[in-house]
């Protein structure tokens, strides 16, 4: 794969390693079993897993003296024993307009990944970050810089949902959740379906399966993998492209996997799952945008259970071989698709002004702060 692709290997295999060095067991991250064997490995009755399980997940609290039903022994074990903060916030900015905030998220071990919370007519979503970088290589994208660093456990993908509950007025909740920040999520499978089954427990955030949505650029084995696991959420594939040849240009993972290989993967789950499935495509101007282009992805995707999502780019500092395309091309791609019967919808601009798209914060910061260094040294 490295050889055919150029991708660079991951660093960590395993991230709760991090975890065991340091000596203590992360509680975010923990299923209700996992939780109560837990508590009773510390001598306490089961149903304390219970109450435990509320704090971490739906009152998301980060101190052990806030769990004012435990009693202070018990607390004290648990902070000689565990751990509650996976990350801390390290940048948090805010669009007033579209009511949307990015946050940059420092973890345990000093890496940094991006969330974004946006406010919407019908409630409050995210979109949550499932690895430190990505090594898909999609040329359009700033989160491919750097490589892949290491997948993030489910706990530090949960608990971006966690931290940005934290600042929403009391009484309102997130309910819908987008594995779309940076990193491929197939590719930390184990970890983000864990994660998955955490975000929807009754007992903890309790987000409906309907309103959890997964992104992959085409890990096919894995695609079809998660059709076996029977979970009704929302795949979106990221097909960017409608033919092999332009495909492959933009997203190097098209190497491995032609896109006759992953439209039959994404239809199989549409029909295990039942669920439609969303074809992220992002415009870039004069790249992919043209109306033979339209027409092409129309006739791929004719007779199959579909959605398209049509996401003007955002430029990219790293990028400036690619720019957003005009208004007018993004309407004229989106009628000639409607046109076939292909429904279809352009993304709402969400948080343009404070790099909210995938990786342009976590990079912006690193180069600012590369650039304030160098200052120093001269």
């Amino acid at each position: 794969m490295q050889e055919q692709t150029g991708y660079v290997p991951m660093k960590i295999a395993d991230p709760a390693l991090l975890f065991e060095a340091a000596g203590k067991q992360p509680l975010v991250g923990m299923t209700q079993e996992e939780m109560t064997a837990f508590v009773q490995e510390l001598g306490e009755p089961k149903f304390r897993a219970k109450q435990l399980f509320q704090w971490v997940y739906q009152k998301g609290v980060k101190s052990f003296d806030l769990m004012t039903n435990l009693s202070a022994a018990f607390r004290q074990k648990l902070a000689d024993r565990s751990i509650i903060q996976l990350m801390e916030r390290e940048v948090q900015q805010h669009a007033d307009p579209t009511d949307t905030t990015k946050y940059l998220f420092r973890l345990f071990d000093g890496q940094k990944v991006e969330s974004v919370l946006m406010r919407q007519p019908y409630g409050n979503s995210v979109c949550v970050t499932t690895q430190v970088g990505c090594r898909m290589g999609c040329t359009f994208c700033a989160s491919t810089f750097g490589g892949l660093v290491r997948n993030l456990t489910a706990g530090e993908i949960v608990d971006q949902i966690v931290m940005m509950q934290q600042d929403l007025p009391e009484g309102e909740r997130i309910g819908h959740v987008v594995l779309m920040g940076s990193g491929e999520p197939l590719e930390n499978y184990d970890h983000v379906l864990k994660a998955v089954r955490l975000m929807h427990d009754p007992e903890g955030l309790n987000i409906g399966y309907r309103h959890i949505t997964l992104s992959t650029s085409g890990i096919v084995p894995a695609m079809r993998r998660l059709a076996e696991e029977a979970l009704p959420i929302t795949l979106a594939l990221s097909l960017h492209a409608p033919n092999n040849e332009l495909r492959r240009e933009l997203m190097p993972v098209a190497r491995l996997w032609p896109i006759e290989e992953v439209l039959d993967a994404a239809r199989t789950y549409g029909e295990k799952t039942g669920r439609r499935v969303t074809y992220e495509y992002i415009l870039i101007d004069e790249v992919n945008d043209r109306p033979e282009h339209a027409l092409e992805l129309a006739a791929l995707l004719k007779g199959s259970l579909a959605h398209v999502n049509l996401i003007p780019m955002n430029p990219v500092a790293e990028r400036p071989q690619y720019q957003r395309p005009g208004t007018d091309r993004v309407n004229r791609f989106k009628e000639l698709l409607e046109e076939r019967g292909i429904a279809t919808t352009v993304r709402r601009e969400m948080g343009g002004d404070i790099d909210a798209a995938c990786g342009q914060l976590r990079n912006r910061v690193q180069r600012e702060r590369g650039a304030a260094r160098s200052t120093l040294r001269s």
